[in-house]
């Protein structure tokens, strides 16, 4: 079967887009790691602000993989239904291998940052069941009993 040379302007035009893309959310997904890498370190120090800051960071990129998400899976759909061998298809295969790759290594990071968090957790409210309030048993002058004038005489 022949293809007309705008066909094939158009698949290579699809392939490039594609390619495009996958290396738009290969880069995403680096940044992404690093993150959670730099929000590990925040967690074993116990930095609250970096905490929150990474954690903002790491919302904004997850948003930018959702909306690639959704741009490459149509055009996934028309690269496979385009498909020709050629060196672009062979380096779209590296980029989704690394991708794949890449994936793992977020969520393996991902879960540990959890584990830590938990572990994190878990000791604060230990330290707070242990917590022993000094005033306790102690009376309070405003729970006192006493009786209270109800009038008042002011005398000019």
């Amino acid at each position: 079967m022949e293809i007309t040379e705008q066909e094939l302007e158009e698949r290579i035009a699809i392939i490039r887009k594609f390619k495009l893309l996958l290396e738009k959310q290969r880069s995403k997904f680096k940044d992404y790691l690093t993150v959670l890498e730099k929000q590990q370190d925040s967690i074993s120090e116990e930095n609250t602000e970096n905490l929150l800051i990474h954690t903002e960071l790491e919302t904004e990129i997850v948003k930018n993989i959702q909306n690639l998400q959704k741009v490459i899976v149509p055009m996934s759909k028309l690269y496979n239904s385009s498909s020709l061998d050629t060196k672009e298809d062979d380096s779209i295969k590296n980029i989704k291998d690394e991708l794949d790759d890449l994936q793992d290594k977020v969520l393996k990071q991902n879960e540990i940052n959890r584990n830590l968090l938990r572990i994190h957790i878990d000791q604060i409210r230990t330290n707070i069941q242990n917590f022993k309030n000094p005033y306790k048993n102690a009376s309070s002058v405003y729970a006192q009993k006493r009786e209270v004038a109800t009038l008042i005489q002011v005398e000019a």
